[in-house]
């Protein structure tokens, strides 16, 4: 026999109507233990310490820690405001999800790696990813392209978070910015990069090109990835 399996959307609208302690106050203090210290941190003693709740109490809210997850990550993509339909400029309109998936797992660092590839069925993911759908709409009627040209913004987003939030945790284990581990690696960089003359293409980028800040490349490249849909889509 199958096991029975409950959502726990499906469970939290009976708790919400006879408990007095909200689930949103558990999943608020998750996640800010998660912003702190990582998911990691995420045992259900410390989120009951930080609802200031016994972790007794706290199992008649959720069973399980990927149960918590769950509400955390819906709770997260609530935070900001989308529009209420999408404008039909379906570049512009994929711009505005792509923006706002970027700045929401900014804001929440383990968020990245918890969007998984089964999604999240709470209100505030459906509700975005039906405005994702609808302005991925406005390039096809295909309902499997447009969900396809979807899925390849959210893996150029994903990838391009991925490397900032990288880049931060390099700054916070070394304890040294971007500018102080250049000035501690260029002696290396010298000898055998710019004097051996092996890589003039790599001395070439170090002495020729801008750096471009995180806003100015995940523009550029969510544009290539925008550009490239609309060649596919016209074909």
């Amino acid at each position: 026999m199958p096991q029975r399996f409950t959502l726990v959307w499906t469970r939290l609208a009976e708790q919400r109507r006879r408990q007095s302690l909200s689930v949103e106050q558990i999943v608020a203090a998750a996640i800010r233990l998660a912003d702190a210290e990582g998911t990691q941190a995420l045992t259900m003693r410390r989120v009951a310490t930080e609802a200031g709740t016994g972790t007794t109490s706290l199992y008649r809210y959720v069973t399980n820690k990927d149960e918590l997850l769950e509400l955390m990550v819906d709770a997260v993509q609530g935070e900001d405001e989308w529009p209420a339909a999408p404008s039909g400029d379906w570049r512009a309109d994929l711009t505005v999800v792509a923006n706002g998936m970027r700045v929401t797992m900014l804001r929440h660092p383990w968020l990245a790696t918890e969007l998984r590839s089964r999604p999240t069925l709470g209100p505030n993911a459906l509700r975005q990813a039906d405005f994702a759908l609808a302005a991925a709409g406005g390039a096809t009627s295909d309902i499997t392209l447009a969900s396809a040209l979807l899925g390849a913004v959210a893996n150029y987003v994903h990838g391009a978070v991925l490397a900032e939030l990288s880049e931060r945790e390099d700054v916070r284990s070394t304890g040294m910015s971007q500018d102080e581990w250049r000035s501690a690696v260029s002696p290396y960089v010298r000898e055998v990069i710019i004097d051996s003359g092996n890589y003039p293409q790599v001395a070439r980028r170090i002495f020729e090109a801008e750096d471009l800040s995180h806003d100015q490349q995940f523009a550029f490249g969510l544009e290539c990835v925008l550009a490239g849909i609309e060649k596919s889509v016209a074909r």
